[in-house]
């Protein structure tokens, strides 16, 4: 059954998403990025602020990201779909930040303060998640859908 607890879960048990981003005139980019879940209603990463998606954020918030696994075989994948707004991470949340990310990272990759700028080459950001959908395969029995649908939990 498509619930939030199966969203959660999803983003509980994948470490990456893929964000998608446009730029000022609507120019699409996605992009993968390491992520974790941030309380409730956010995910954060690290990213360059150079980087393409970044720039992208800057100059328009809305985003895309979806959440799977891709190693299972065709037809097994389950799909979290997140429609967000982006920005850069205020101080107050950076601790909060590098602590849900370094839960995450083994011991010899951990995220510090000096990693981030001014100090070091990255930004925390975070997306304020505003609807969710979790994919819902073709054939599913309680919804009677002929093929993949997305539902919103």
């Amino acid at each position: 059954m498509a619930d939030r607890s199966t969203f959660d879960h999803l983003l509980d048990v994948n470490r990456y998403g893929v964000i998608a981003t446009a730029d000022r005139a609507g120019k699409p980019w996605a992009t993968p990025v390491f992520f974790a879940p941030l309380g409730a209603d956010r995910i954060c990463w690290v990213s360059s602020p150079d980087a393409r998606h970044s720039r992208n954020i800057e100059s328009r918030a809305d985003v895309a990201v979806t959440v799977f696994d891709s190693t299972v075989p065709v037809g097994g994948a389950d799909a979290a779909y997140v429609e967000a707004e982006a920005s850069r991470l205020p101080d107050d949340g950076i601790t909060a930040a590098l602590q849900a990310l370094n839960v995450r990272l083994p011991a010899h990759k951990q995220l510090e303060a000096d990693d981030l700028q001014p100090h070091g080459s990255l930004v925390v950001y975070a997306a304020r998640v505003q609807h969710r959908h979790l994919l819902v395969r073709g054939g599913d029995p309680d919804h009677g859908n002929a093929i993949d649908m997305r539902l919103e939990v």
